[in-house]
């Protein structure tokens, strides 16, 4: 199932006249929905093509995560989210997000990139 992803306008004008649309929707402006990556056990991950025939690589399930520490980067097990900046409720279902803060077996860990498309987790470490 496709998402429209081009924003919808007031369909009333400022007089309370209606206004009509003035085209129809066109395919470029239709999406997947969100991937919604999870914490996990195991890694679960899906090829999808995407406009223009690349390739994206998404996660459903990751356990792992590329951490950047002051001695480098090292491979971690995560535990669980602890809070996520967009959405409250993300945090309690463990859903990866840009900027989510993470529980890691090296200590509490920041989420900087989009797990959801580019198929790893990676992280720097918070203090």
């Amino acid at each position: 199932m496709e998402n429209y992803h081009k924003p919808f306008k007031a369909t009333a004008r400022g007089t309370g006249g209606k206004r009509h649309k003035n085209s129809d929707k066109k395919l470029v402006h239709f999406g997947q929905p969100p991937t919604n990556p999870k914490l996990g056990e195991k890694d679960v991950r899906m090829v999808k093509a995407v406009r223009g025939g690349a390739l994206k690589q998404k996660i459903k399930t990751i356990a792992y995560m590329n951490l950047l520490m002051p001695s480098g980067m090292k491979k971690v097990k995560m535990r669980n989210v602890t809070e996520t900046p967009d959405n409250r409720h993300h945090a309690r279902q463990n859903i990866l997000t840009l900027g989510a803060i993470v529980d890691t077996e090296a200590g509490k860990a920041k989420v900087t990139n989009r797990p959801g498309q580019d198929g790893v987790v990676n992280g720097i470490l918070v203090k």
